[in-house]
């Protein structure tokens, strides 16, 4: 009886175990539209890591794009905001959705909204006109 009471309680150890490193590494499902590279663990971001190592592959954009700095005030207009945000969309590969509702607020940003190809609103951002910074609004 000891052995068998023993046995069972080592088995329900490992199994828990096991059953609490699955729950520790299971990820959040991502929104439709926001998937990752192939062959990159969802941990590492899209923009880190890479065959040549974090520090290569960084290294490699920073070539690539050596040219184009940053300005410390990026003066954007509505049209500015429009083609950001649609280059975004097609950045990752989204030909159906649209930008609609580019327009200045009230406290000086841009807002824009992206939209289905019927008009429906999925989301609202606003965007600094100075820092470029994008905040999700609704």
């Amino acid at each position: 009886m000891r052995k068998t009471i023993l046995t069972t309680l080592v088995v329900l150890a490992i199994g828990g175990t096991a059953a609490g490193v699955v729950i520790a590494n299971a990820q959040p499902a991502q929104p439709p539209g926001m998937d990752r590279p192939e062959g990159r663990p969802p941990w590492m971001g899209w923009m880190r890591g890479g065959q040549d190592g974090p520090r290569g592959d960084r290294m490699q954009r920073l070539r690539t794009f050596a040219l184009i700095y940053p300005q410390e005030d990026r003066k954007l207009t509505p049209p500015d905001v429009q083609k950001i945000a649609e280059a975004f969309l097609l950045w990752r590969g989204n030909h159906s959705w649209k930008v609609v509702e580019v327009a200045p607020t009230a406290d000086g940003a841009i807002g824009f909204a992206l939209a289905t190809q019927e008009g429906s609103v999925i989301a609202r951002f606003t965007m600094d006109p100075h820092t470029a910074r994008v905040t999700r609004t609704g």
